[in-house]
């Protein structure tokens, strides 16, 4: 799972950590956008509306609004579980994609959690491995979407909000019963390396190093392009390289 601050590049290193296990051969994976902006698709190269899919507030919004369902009964997340399977799951040769759209009517995002959270319950024997691209904050861990994951990447940007984000994440996570293995941080390609001693200071976490600056992906982000699609010598994939390597990857 990956989280941080928004803008911190959390969709960016997902992407390139798609595309490490892929040329690792380490598939199937299943890619899973929990963040409403929806970037995660575009940064792999799907958009999902052109491939006929919905998100998951989508196929809400179309079983209990448009469709006059009631939500009263059996739990709202079952009810549209085979609709997730059926209209709203991306497959392709080396991953697939969820993601859970955005917020489809006024309130919280407890019914799209919750059937996300429940379509994932029944998936994670399927896949090599399950990458979540959190949204920003720290919201979407009370709502233990995924309760148990091995790794959770936070990426940091070089502020001191980004410092207490990290600490109030872990602290979160804990509480709120994530089982986890390791909570790594990671430098987001705008920490300036000269900081990183000072990173490294103020981070009582496992600290795994910082991803390069490309200006390659900053182009490839701009014009909508796949990162996957970047060449093997890219500097930001290589030392997103060296990070998974770091981690036990």
């Amino acid at each position: 799972m990956c989280m941080g601050r928004g803008g911190s590049g959390k969709t960016s290193f997902v992407a390139l950590m798609t595309k490490f296990f892929i040329e690792k051969g380490a598939t199937p994976l299943l890619l899973v956008d929990v963040d409403p902006d929806q970037n995660l698709g575009e940064a792999v190269g799907i958009d999902l509306k052109r491939e006929g899919k919905s998100t998951i507030s989508e196929l809400l919004m179309e079983t209990f609004l448009k469709g006059g369902g009631t939500t009263v009964g059996v739990p709202p997340s079952e009810r549209i579980e085979s609709k997730i399977w059926e209209k709203g799951l991306f497959e392709g040769e080396f991953f697939d994609l969820v993601a859970i759209g955005t917020k489809f009517i006024e309130g919280c995002y407890c019914l799209p959690d919750a059937a996300l959270k429940k379509a994932l319950e029944g998936l994670t024997k399927t896949y090599k491995y399950i990458l979540i691209d959190s949204p920003a904050g720290l919201e979407h861990l009370n709502r233990r979407i995924a309760s148990q994951v091995n790794d959770i990447f936070d990426i940091i940007d070089p502020s001191s909000k980004s410092f207490s984000h990290v600490e109030r994440a872990h602290r979160v996570a804990k509480e709120v019963g994530i089982d986890f293995e390791n909570f790594y941080v990671i430098s987001g390609y705008r920490v300036p390396e000269e900081l990183e001693t000072e990173v490294k200071k103020r981070i009582e976490l496992p600290y795994l190093g910082k991803i390069s600056f490309d200006k390659n992906v900053e182009r490839f982000v701009l014009d909508g392009k796949s990162l996957l699609e970047l060449p093997s010598t890219s500097p930001a994939y290589l030392s997103v390289k060296k990070l998974l390597a770091a981690g036990g990857y």
